[in-house]
């Protein structure tokens, strides 16, 4: 068994009782799982991570999760929270009781993030403080502001209050020297957003704790381990962030992080501790993240330290059963409204000379700002599928505003068509990009049918979809289904062009994020990161 505090195996009996660890050495038992030639290791620890972003509800996934030896997971809401408010929080917490994956959350701290995305409602400090009450908050979820943050605007700074001096999660992407050292100072002492071994470096060295990401979209941690190896794993901890469903039948989850880190050449003690007792401490979950007398018995019966697949799962003690799913409340169905939108509604009309372009970056959520000259056809900039540069719109959908965002993107590859979703982080409106205006129209007007979901369009047709009628972000069905669904969607991409690598519909989705560096779209418009402002598409107008 593997004994966190001194990173060592033992050979040892592990007593359980009531769903505790009673204590480890030589004991009898009542009854007797005999784990011979078997790595007992603590439960896996997912130190950050969206629920939504599975596309599952919570029940379905933890049917997936747990058999990969995930017990434990510290959850950030914010995306249910854009589309439902507060309320959405309550009834995601409630929907996590009973489950045999211990479901802990953050309250969502920056709804929107910032003040260019349109959410269904902003939180205020009144909405942390009310969920902060519930018993499974564990602090503020990631503070993604960072400019705010940094430059000490007072609304951001009072959420930082409610904290109380609670450990408060990060987001701090690119943010370095004396704008990290702010940031840090502000009481931010996590962060996820560090992609190269330098940025983490420096996070080390402010004292945070640095989350090693190995998401979907953003793939970190190969850049990253080399860390733990020189410094160990005491202060880095394990996530996922955001990783669809297929991903995770495929290829694992905190698991699959675990097994990575060990195929770079670090030792199996420091990724174990690292996907265990590091997150736990953070967290303050000190009931869980080692086998010591005490702790929750939360254990991983492993048969190699290769695949660090377990054979055997313990959620406090025991094997884990399933609950019945209660009904999800018609208050989360139908929150997409476009009533009136109409194809006009993506004309863009030419701007004299170049044009901002948002260049998509392989691996990352990152991208960068080009500047192209569109082609034109009458007085409108349209798509050049032979340069690679497609039409980008985000429809605001939470009020019917008919509100629309609209820009140009290169690297999805696409030749015809649109794809679209109503994933779109954070405020989630619906985000479309393609070659053809009644293509992407027809894309907008399913997902409306829909309640929300993701959809490959060509010819006016649907060639695949995947409904997602809670909030527009979570589908009711089986992860088999919802896999099964989004491989789809990824085949029909595929033959519409796009072969961007960690999927075309995740790679969409965080195109409206805008505090993701450097350039983003919103339904308010293109947004400039770095210096954190609304710029027009043409270059000429803006500098």
């Amino acid at each position: 068994m593997l004994s966190s505090f001194t990173r060592e195996w033992l050979q040892a009996d592990v007593a359980i009782c009531d769903g505790a660890i009673a204590g480890v050495g030589s004991y009898e038992g009542v009854a007797v799982l005999d784990a011979d030639g078997r790595f007992v290791v603590p439960g896996f620890i997912d130190a950050h991570m969206h629920l939504e972003s599975t596309l599952l509800l919570p029940d379905e996934f933890a049917r997936l999760v747990v058999p990969l030896g995930t017990t434990t997971v510290v959850a950030d809401p914010h995306e249910v929270a854009n589309v439902l408010g507060t309320d959405g929080v309550h009834w995601l917490v409630d929907c996590a009781e009973g489950l045999p994956l211990d479901i802990y959350f953050r309250a969502p701290s920056c709804v929107p993030a910032s003040r260019f995305e349109s959410p269904r409602r902003p939180l205020g400090t009144g909405d942390l403080e009310g969920l902060l009450r519930r018993r499974r908050m564990l602090g503020l979820a990631e503070i993604m502001n960072f400019p705010g943050v940094i430059g000490g605007d007072p609304a951001e700074l009072a959420k930082l209050e409610v904290a109380g001096g609670g450990r408060v999660d990060g987001h701090a992407p690119a943010v370095r020297g004396a704008a990290l050292q702010a940031y840090a100072s502000a009481g931010i002492g996590s962060d996820h957003e560090a992609t190269t071994l330098d940025e983490g470096l420096e996070r080390l060295r402010v004292g945070m704790v640095l989350f090693v990401r190995e998401a979907s979209g953003a793939r970190n941690l190969e850049a990253l381990i080399p860390l733990a190896e020189r410094f160990g794993p005491h202060r880095i901890a394990l996530c996922t962030d955001d990783r669809d469903p297929d991903h995770i039948a495929s290829d694992g989850h905190v698991n699959a992080l675990v097994r990575d880190a060990v195929r770079t050449g670090l030792d199996p003690l420091d990724a174990l501790v690292m996907a265990s007792l590091t997150a736990a401490t953070w967290h303050g979950l000190d009931d869980r993240g080692a086998i010591a007398a005490g702790r929750r018995a939360d254990l991983l019966l492993l048969p190699d330290l290769e695949r660090f697949v377990p054979d055997e799962v313990l959620v406090a003690g025991r094997r884990p059963d399933w609950p019945e799913r209660p009904p999800v409340p018609a208050w989360t169905l139908n929150t997409v409204r476009i009533d009136g939108l109409e194809v006009d509604a993506l004309a863009v009309p030419a701007p004299e000379g170049d044009a901002r372009v948002i260049e998509l970056i392989p691996g990352q959520i990152l991208t960068r700002e080009v500047h192209e000259r569109l082609a034109v056809a009458g007085r409108h900039a349209v798509a050049d599928p032979t340069r690679d540069l497609a039409k980008l719109a985000v429809v605001e959908r939470h009020l019917g505003t008919r509100r629309v965002g609209l820009g140009f993107v290169r690297g999805f590859g696409l030749l015809r068509g649109a794809i679209a979703s109503s994933v779109a982080h954070d405020a989630h409106n619906l985000i479309v990009a393609g070659v053809d205006d009644a293509d992407m129209l027809a894309a907008v007007r399913r997902l409306a049918e829909l309640g929300g979901g993701m959809v490959a369009v060509a010819g006016s047709q649907v060639l695949a979809e995947l409904p997602l009628p809670v909030a527009g972000l979570l589908s009711e069905a089986p992860v088999a289904d919802v896999v099964g669904q989004t491989g789809a969607l990824t085949e029909a991409a595929r033959s519409l062009g796009c072969e961007f690598e960690g999927g075309p519909f995740h790679s969409l989705s965080f195109l409206a994020l805008s505090v993701i560096p450097a350039l983003k779209l919103t339904d308010q418009g293109l947004v400039d990161v770095d210096r954190f402002q609304i710029v027009p598409l043409g270059v000429k107008a803006g500098r």
